[in-house]
């Protein structure tokens, strides 16, 4: 019994809460192609993105292309058995194999017969290394072109294919010393505070050196405050990729009045709950950075209490003589 086939169908629908943008980003990064390739996947038109698959090839591409906010879906490969395209599963039933010519070559990337050679006279790859790459890269393929674009290809049935890029992980890797990456609000509050309480521990540290010489504890202290800067971009880099923004906009902290808006942006604008152009989303908030997240939401009651006690402290000190 021949074991069911199946296809996987695109019509330009995307997953809710992906924007177009994104997901044609994703797409280009999922089949390492350009983005006039993508942009013939949202014609409207149904397209066959791949045929002939088994079940899990077929679930294996479609959770990919959904992780990538591309709704595609999977259909019954109709007459599988009885297809017209030339494919490994399908080979010409009345084409005799051609006799091979020991003086020639054809170029396993446009087909071009050609004498022995280490490139390709036509399309001028290196063979050797052509191959090595395809067998580095997975087997699965996608097409890109639509099925009037199908007519322009070297067969006038089989539609030319990309090779895909790595599937997506469903959440990224942490890194708190990398403008690469995303995270959360949260994780965002927990990172700050962490920064904040090293930086005030290393500040001391570095004070010491006062004591030695102006000179030395100068340079310490100049190396601390660099540190905590660096850091702190970088963290802000990542909460920037998690709502989908350039880690430019940074910067905007630097204009007046703006950048104290926008440092309130950040703690407010929520990040897309799906994979974007900087990659998958971060991991669930742990307990430990939600306990350092509501303990940095104490720092400014902490402040508003000293700056009443302290005061009131010293004026008792006065009084008293002391």
């Amino acid at each position: 019994m021949t074991q069911a086939r199946f296809k996987i169908v695109f019509a330009g629908e995307l997953m809710p809460e992906v924007a177009l943008e994104t997901a044609k980003d994703n797409l280009a990064r999922l089949f390492k192609s350009d983005p006039s390739r993508i942009d013939q996947l949202f014609s409207g038109s149904n397209i066959a993105i791949k045929r002939d698959l088994h079940e899990h090839e077929a679930d294996q591409y479609l959770a990919a292309l959904q992780r990538a906010g591309a709704k595609a879906r999977k259909e019954p490969e109709a007459g599988a058995g009885l297809s017209l395209v030339d494919s490994e599963d399908h080979p010409p039933a009345n084409t005799a194999a051609p006799t091979a010519d020991p003086a020639t070559m054809i170029c396993p990337k446009c087909d071009h017969a050609q004498a022995k050679g280490p490139e390709c006279v036509a399309c001028g790859i290196i063979i050797d290394k052509f191959l090595a790459r395809q067998a580095q890269q997975p087997s699965l393929t996608v097409s890109t072109t639509t099925p009037q674009a199908a007519g322009a290809a070297n067969s006038p049935y089989a539609s030319p294919q990309s090779a895909v890029g790595e599937v997506l992980p469903e959440f990224g890797e942490l890194e708190v010393f990398s403008i690469e990456g995303r995270i959360g609000r949260l994780r965002y509050l927990a990172w700050s505070l962490v920064l904040m309480l090293a930086g005030l521990a290393l500040l001391g540290v570095a004070s010491m050196g006062l004591a030695i010489s102006q000179i030395v504890g100068g340079i310490l202290l100049a190396l601390v405050v660099i540190g905590m800067v660096v850091v702190s971009v970088q963290i802000a880099a990542q909460r920037l990729h998690d709502i989908g923004w350039s880690a430019w906009l940074w910067l905007l902290n630097l204009v007046p009045v703006v950048g104290g808006v926008f440092a309130l942006l950040l703690l407010v604008v929520p990040g897309d709950s799906g994979a974007n152009r900087f990659g998958p989303p971060p991991p669930p908030n742990s307990r430990a950075v939600k306990l350092l997240a509501w303990l940095w939401l104490l720092v400014p009651v902490l402040g508003i209490v000293a700056a009443i006690t302290i005061p009131a402290y010293q004026d008792y000190m006065t009084r008293a003589g002391l």
